[in-house]
Parts: C-alpha cells; structure tokens; sequence
C-alpha cells in the first residue's frame, strides 16, 4: 500500500495500464537562412492545427463537463496565441539556425523550466499547460501520432507520470475505471477534468513507489483519501469490492431522498445549500437536492483567460444561474484570489506568507475598478432571483464600510444607467479569521447574515498551514477553541437577528451535525456530493439531543476528547435508525 494525494473521490478495482511517456528524439541539424521562411511558416500552420483541434476538444467536452470546465482550453489557447512564445520560437530558429521542431522543443523545455523552478505549486501546474501545449504542436510538426488508451480491452487504471488536459479529455469513463498519476495536485487542470468526468484520481504517488507499476498489475485506489493498492492480498480485494458495492447501492438509496424537507425529527429546519465553482456543478447540486447555493464562487471567471472579464460576461453568468435557481437564494462570494490561486494575467506580488497578504477583499478594496465592475454585474443579476451578495476575508468594520460604499456608487451607476437591481439585496460576510469572531457582534450590525468559512477560520486560529505536510497533523478542525468560536460568531449573529450559514468543509462532515443543530444554524452549504449523506443524517438527527452533546464538548479539553463524543453520538444514531 502506498498513500497518494486523492484528487477526485471514488474506489477503482482493476488491472493497471501504463502510458507510455513520449520522448521525443529530435536531430540537432542546422538550417540555412534561406529556410527562415519556411520554418517560420512551419510554425504557423502546426499552430493554427492545433487551436483547431483544440477547439473541437471544447466542443466535445462541453455537454459531457459542462463550458465551464473547458475554460481549461481557452488558457492552452492562449499560450499558442503568446506572443512571448512565438517570440522565443523565433529567436531560436534565426539566432541558433534550428529547425522548427527543436526551436519548439527548446523553448518548450526553457518555459517549463522556468515554472518548474518557482516555489508555487499554481505555477508548476502551468508548466504542464504548456507541455502539453508545446507537445500537441511539436506532434503536428513531426507527423506524430497521439498515443491511444486500449478501447478493446476490460477496463483498466491508467498510470501515468502525468496526465494533461488534453489527454484526459479522450478518456472514456466507461473504459478507464480510475487513474494514479506519480505527480501532480488537486488544483491541476486534470485534478479539476477528472471530478467534472467523474472519474477516481490518486496524484503524486511517484515519491512512495519502490518499484515501478507494470502494466497488468492489479490495483485498487480510492480517490478519496489518497491510497492506492499495488497486488493487493484477495481479502484486501474482497474487502474493497464489498465497500465499492456498498458505495454505489448507498447512492442509489440516497437518491431516494432528494425531495425530503431538510427537517429533523422535533422540526428543526436547516437548509442544505451548494458550493459551486460553475453552472454544471450547479446541475448536480440541483438533482441531489440542494437548497439553492450557499457559495458561488467566482474566481472560474477569471482563471484560464488572459484577461480580466467584463461585466457583460460576468453578469449573463451570475444571471443564468440566479435564473436556473428558480427563486432559491443564490449567494455570490466576491472575487477571492491570493494565497494559492493566482491569475496569469494579474501580477501579484511575491510574498513570503501569501494566505496572510494581499487577497480576497484586500485586492477588491484596493482594485476599486475591478471591484464594482463584479459589483454591478451581481447587482443586475439581483433583478433575476434571489441573489445575495457576500465578501470574503473580512476582519475589520472599516472593510464592510468601504465595500459598501463601492457598492453604493455601483447602485447609483446603475440607476443613473436605468438598469434594475434588488434594491432589497442582502449582503454578508464570511467570518473565517480569528479577528472577525471577536468582533462578531460589531460586523452584525453592518451586514444581512453571516457565512462560517471554517477551512480558514481553522488554519488561521491554529496558525497551522493544511497544505504543509510537516505540520497538516496539527490541522484539528476539532480543536476545542474553534468550537468556543463557532458559538461565539452564532450567538452574536442571533442576538443581532441576522441568519448565519456555514460553507466550509465542517458543513459537509456528518459529525459536526450535531454543533449545528445545536446552534440553531440557519444553513449548510456544502459540496453537492455530501448534500444527500447529510440530509439523510439530518432526518434522524433531533436537535434536542443535539444540545445535550454540544454542552458536553464544553467540558472536553482536546480535539480526541471532542470527537469521542461526536462519534459515540453518531453511533447511537446509527442503532437507534437501524432498531427503527
């Protein structure tokens, strides 16, 4: 057993292939200065092929993982239309007298290079945007073929030392069972194309391997905690058939409750609501029964292009779904970029704590013409369901204050242009550092509801970074000071009157159900996988009894201590469901 980094959830059970890694051989045979025309011109058409190729990828792609997944496309456009690439093409093949395959293949190896050698896993996963960009020409330039996966054989795992987008997009589910690359992230391209296919994905197994995987091997990964099986015992096999079997009939069940009131037992109403990035999660969330969405995030908009979006685009957006939602509510976090996710075409500054620097509301406050450009697009969006605006990274009154005042010279901009918007439109915050929860009792009076990001609120208040895996052990969202301000934030919103939600990871996991039943939470808003398994949770959970346990979480004194209790709570959910 070896333990990867799951990238899209899932079990897979099957035999291995593995892809094989193109290496291309290139002569390093000079040309004449006469034939600059011609390499140049060599250049062009290999180009102009592969926009059209990958354009047609686009269009394949687009009913299966829905436009927005195929953004990813629009940047590899992008890169073939750079400038600064076909620059570096050219320099080399009239400085260095090189045909036009090795001029590719070198700036190729110069740019992923380049990338490589930055400490920014966002910026290493560019540099395998433009190896597979540089190599779907280089193909075209030497009359190669693509390498093809099996199609006449038993479905099988595919193993790779990486997987490009534009690999990925010729996977047919039904043919390739799950996938392990030896590198990559969860925020690569083909970490986001594989959860979009639904495909299980194990990345970054290449530091834990002995011994290279042969093709033939049986292998069983889970996709969502990262491990991955290499000729597995038959009891480990059986044992993972039996929980693969389990999953999908648990599904299946599942399904079954899509419609139910999110009520529990005594009455309790808490509203189950979507984090989506784009309209196809939206689809999915819609069918698992999601009340509306809790956290639209916005930054897909600006990633994958080589501009900022105008607040034409933006606005069709924000409006298509407002519309989809059918009146639901709809709550548009604002532009949240920094810490680790950058744009390509916006310089940020090199920061020695980037999570701690200049993002989220900081960039909007201080880019006040970015800014109400995304404002004016919601607020016309507003005038099409009910949409409700929210600001992400909050620690201070002055913020909320300026913010608002943006928001007001959009509105006056708005209604000087006669174009309608709610003039009722709620606004919120996100509370996710430490100084919001102590002044949570002064941010309520300046907003409408208040929306607990619980991912960051936890790295922050433990000072501990999840993605360090030196220190992740001491990520502990069941830390007994984040359940002190869990209720701290919760009281001051419902001494206020204003409603309060949780989008974090916390809202999805079924044994914080209890903390917010107890709480009197208004709304959980979560990924639309988890939407069912807490719902079905919901329905035997009585937030009566919940009370009775999270009285007792003030007494522990440690995160085991905690989640002792929530997981004997579970348990006596689980008999007492099971007795009838």
């Amino acid at each position: 057993m070896i333990q990867g980094i799951g990238a899209s959830a899932g079990i897979a059970i099957g035999r291995s292939f593995v892809l094989p890694n193109w290496e291309w051989e290139l002569p390093e045979q000079k040309i004449d200065v006469a034939d600059f025309a011609r390499e140049f011109e060599r250049v062009y058409e290999g180009i102009r092929t592969s926009k059209s190729e990958i354009e047609q990828i686009k269009d394949e792609l687009r009913d299966v993982v829905g436009s927005e997944e195929t953004h990813i496309f629009d940047a590899h456009i992008a890169i073939l239309d750079d400038p600064v690439f076909m620059n570096e093409i050219q320099g080399i093949i009239q400085r260095q007298y090189k045909a036009a395959e090795v001029a590719v293949k070198e700036a190729i190896d110069h740019f992923v290079t380049m990338f490589d050698l930055l400490d920014d896993e966002y910026m290493k996963e560019r540099a395998l945007d433009i190896k597979d960009v540089g190599n779907r020409l280089l193909k075209h330039l030497l009359g190669a073929p693509e390498i093809t996966l099996p199609s006449d054989t038993q479905p099988f795992i595919l193993i790779a030392k990486e997987l490009s987008p534009s690999q990925l997009a010729h996977i047919n589910p039904q043919h390739v069972l799950g996938i392990v690359t030896l590198a990559g992230s969860r925020t690569s391209h083909s970490a986001i194309m594989a959860r979009a296919l639904g495909v299980p994905l194990v990345v970054g197994v290449e530091a834990k391997l002995e011994e290279p995987i042969q093709t033939g091997q049986t292998i069983i990964i889970d996709g969502s905690d990262g491990t991955v099986f290499i000729d597995p015992e038959q009891s480990i096999i059986d044992s993972f058939t039996e929980l693969h079997s389990h999953q999908a009939e648990a599904k299946k069940r599942l399904h079954g409750i899509a419609g139910y009131r999110p009520v529990t037992p005594d009455g309790k109403r808490l509203e189950l609501a979507a984090n989506i990035s784009s309209f196809k999660e939206l689809e999915i969330a819609l069918s698992s029964g999601a009340h509306g969405v809790g956290l639209f995030r916005t930054e897909f908009l600006y990633m994958d292009r080589n501009r900022f979006p105008k607040e034409e685009e933006q606005f069709e957006v924000y409006r298509s779904v407002a519309e989809r939602l059918g009146g639901e509510p709809l709550v548009i976090r604002t532009l949240d970029v920094g810490g680790d996710k950058q744009l390509d075409y916006f310089e940020l500054p090199e920061e020695d704590n980037p999570f701690l620097g200049y993002r989220a509301i900081r960039i909007s406050l201080d880019r006040q013409d970015l800014f109400k450009t995304q404002l004016r697009a919601i607020l016309r969006a507003s005038h099409y369901g009910q949409v409700k605006l929210m600001y992400p990274l909050i620690s201070s009154v002055d913020e909320v204050r300026a913010a608002n005042a943006v928001l007001n010279e959009a509105k006056r901009e708005l209604e000087e242009a006669g174009l309608p918007y709610d003039k009722g439109m709620k606004i919120g915050i996100m509370i996710e550092v430490p100084a919001a929860v102590m002044i949570a009792d002064l941010l309520a009076e300046e907003v409408d509801f208040f929306s607990i990001g619980t991912n960051d609120l936890v790295q922050f208040t433990l000072a501990v970074d999840r993605m360090n895996e030196e220190i992740s052990h001491l990520y502990e969202p069941y830390h007994p000071a984040l359940i002190r301000m869990l209720r701290m934030t919760v009281e001051a919103a419902k001494r206020r009157g204003i409603t309060v939600g949780v989008c974090g990871e916390l809202a999805g996991d079924l044994r914080a159900l209890p903390i917010w039943l107890s709480l009197d939470v208004d709304e959980l808003s979560m990924s639309s996988h988890s939407i069912l398994q807490v719902k079905e949770r919901l329905l035997c959970t009585s937030q009566e009894e919940s009370k009775e346990v999270f009285e007792q979480l003030h007494g522990c004194r440690t995160s085991t201590e905690i989640l002792a209790q929530l997981n004997g709570f579970m348990e006596r959910i689980d008999k007492k469901t099971a007795n009838g």
